[in-house]
């Protein structure tokens, strides 16, 4: 097989492919064979008659529409795969010679993804939430572990949120009792929020013995009469909360000193963090680059990665027992409205990748062979396979899917070089060491801001 490249108008290419007749032979025979088991002739079994006779009886033209039907795609993924044609749609195929006998040849003209150039990607600047924990912080998340342990005790003064109160609630709608509304020896803590805000604002200050009679607006956004409310304060009681000593620590954790415990809370908060200041970063670095991309993006980039973005909530709805149909019935869309809410994020998904790939190509970026190593390996712990039995399940015999690895992997390293560009402060404009990010390792860094491109 021969073919070349040439390059045409509107981010298309020319594919043409030469393949001489005795290679084509080897398709032709495949093809009988495929026919020789549709086809029943007296005195074969299915299968089994040979090429010469299905040739007298059916014609010698009777094989060669599908040896071209199952060859031509064949040869034109090599021809891609050899020339590297970064082709991003269907191609349109002419058959111009070979059609009835010979050598076979045909064009294939396909829509390539465009080299963009971008300015301004090693001046980008983000704003993050801070990464390192505050004493405030702190002392929440030990107080609502101290919360857990603690004992009711009635309190000797009115109510303040956190309070628990029980209560005779008595709740009614245009004069109506309303169900769910009246209750009694209802307990219930103050400030919660879990009825209408209004019940929150009468029991605060609120005493044993004391009748509340107020009104409230209906939760419900359809109805436009007011709730009326009843509600007698039974008992006042606070949360006495353990001390935080050692004690403590022994009895509701795996530590044996305050100290300790303290310490892995603040760690755990800081893990919290870090992970939303990381993925501030990644989301903030995508859109930037997407806004660097000038240039106009091919629909069939677009509808590849929306029809990428269906499959993955596909895929993720039946992980959970779900299935399209009814979750398209639950948020009240067709197919094609959904389809469409997802063309922005989409667009923008397939600027920030045009934006990558020409960071790599302006920086000379490129993925060493450690680099794809490291992506088969995260690839075959998703699979549970070894990377020795990755690369034979699956990439042995196909070279498109390696190349595809590669090219996450230069995006990989792109993504890294442009983060390592990035000016970071904080929401106070506080400048933001990239070793708070990642105390363990600075070189770690946030997810893809692009899917992956592993074809």
């Amino acid at each position: 097989m021969r073919s070349t490249v040439e390059a045409l108008e509107g981010n298309r290419v020319k594919v043409s492919v030469d393949i001489e007749a005795e290679e084509f032979e080897e398709k032709l025979d495949e093809a009988f064979r495929k026919l020789a088991r549709q086809v029943r002739l007296p005195g074969f079994r299915p299968g089994k008659a040979p090429r010469r006779v299905l040739e007298a009886r059916l014609g010698p033209q009777a094989a060669r529409g599908e040896a071209l039907s199952d060859a031509v795609p064949e040869y034109y993924a090599r021809a891609v795969v050899d020339h590297d044609v970064d082709a991003i749609a269907a191609p349109e195929i002419d058959i111009t010679s070979g059609a009835e006998d010979g050598p076979v040849s045909f064009d294939a003209v396909v829509e390539v993804r465009p080299l963009i150039t971008i300015i301004g990607y090693d001046q980008l600047k983000a704003e993050v939430p801070s990464p390192e924990p505050t004493d405030e912080e702190i002392s929440e998340q030990i107080d609502l572990l101290r919360k857990q342990f603690g004992e009711l005790a009635p309190a000797a003064r009115p109510a303040i949120d956190g309070d628990n109160v029980t209560m005779d609630i008595y709740g009614t709608y245009n004069g109506e009792e309303v169900e769910g509304l009246t209750v009694d020896d209802y307990a219930y803590e103050v400030g919660q929020g879990a009825v209408v805000p209004e019940i929150d604002n009468e029991l605060r200050g609120a005493k044993a013995g004391d009748i509340l009679e107020f009104n409230a607006q209906h939760p419900d956004p359809d109805e436009d009469g007011l709730l009326r409310f009843r509600i007698l304060v039974k008992e006042v009681q606070e949360t006495i909360l353990p001390d935080f000593d050692d004690d403590f620590a022994q009895e509701a954790s795996e530590f044996d000193t305050a100290e300790e415990l303290r310490a892995d809370v603040t760690e755990h908060i800081a893990e919290h963090k870090r992970a939303n200041a990381l993925n501030s970063l990644a989301r903030q670095v995508g859109e930037q680059l997407a806004e660097l991309v000038t240039d106009d993006i091919p629909e069939a980039l677009v509808d590849a990665e929306v029809l990428h973005r269906l499959r993955t909530l596909e895929m993720r709805l039946g992980s959970q027992g779900i299935e399209m149909a009814g979750y398209l019935e639950a948020i009240g869309q067709t197919a094609e409205e959904l389809a469409e809410s997802l063309r922005e994020p989409a667009l923008q998904e397939a600027k920030t990748d045009l934006a990558l790939r020409a960071v790599a190509v302006a920086e000379s970026i490129e993925a060493a062979d450690e680099d794809v190593d490291f992506e088969l390996a995260a690839l075959a712990a998703q699979v549970g396979q070894t990377v020795d039995e990755l690369k034979s399940s699956v990439f042995a015999d196909d070279e498109s899917s390696l190349k595809g690895v590669r090219l996450d992997a230069q995006m990989r390293k792109t993504r890294e070089w442009v983060l390592e560009q990035v000016e970071i402060s904080d929401l106070d404009g506080n400048p933001v060491e990239r070793s708070s990010l990642n105390p363990d390792d600075e070189s770690d860094l946030p997810p893809n801001t692009t899917e992956s491109q592993t074809t």
